[in-house]
């Protein structure tokens, strides 16, 4: 069997340098392609987090794109692990993030470890947990 990964996901925006500083400042991720004016698009941008990669775009010229949805079909979040959940979310605590609160709590525990939520400023929610397993 040929290997497989899950090598990236596509992340469009309309608040490119919002978004764009969320990801490599808040989260971590490293610049590793900018191309502007790509494919009638203002930019469509790679983001690197160890081998995992986003595709950060804009809509096309003069396109404004709808806004995310949770209770959509498809992709709802995508998850972060972390070794230090509790220290990760007083970090971004300081970096004024928007979280996700479950009962007033930013981080819950659920059947195998803990997570807290997040939301990027173009919508995408994030999910941060300290458990590897399933």
């Amino acid at each position: 069997m040929a290997e497989k990964y899950v090598h990236h996901i596509c992340i469009q925006t309309n608040t490119y340098v919002e978004s764009l500083n969320f990801y490599t400042e808040v989260l971590g991720f490293e610049l590793a392609q900018e191309s502007p004016n790509f494919h009638d698009r203002h930019f469509n941008t790679w983001l690197k987090l160890g081998t995992f990669y986003i595709e950060l775009q804009t809509g096309k010229y003069n396109e404004d794109l709808e806004t995310c949805n949770s209770n959509a079909q498809g992709i709802v979040h995508f998850c972060l692990w972390i070794d230090n959940l509790s220290q990760e979310v007083e970090r971004l605590k300081d970096m004024n993030v928007h979280f996700i609160r479950k009962n007033d709590e930013i981080i819950y525990k659920v059947e195998n470890g803990q997570l807290c939520k997040l939301i990027a400023p173009e919508g995408t929610i994030i999910e941060i947990r300290d458990n590897k397993g399933i």
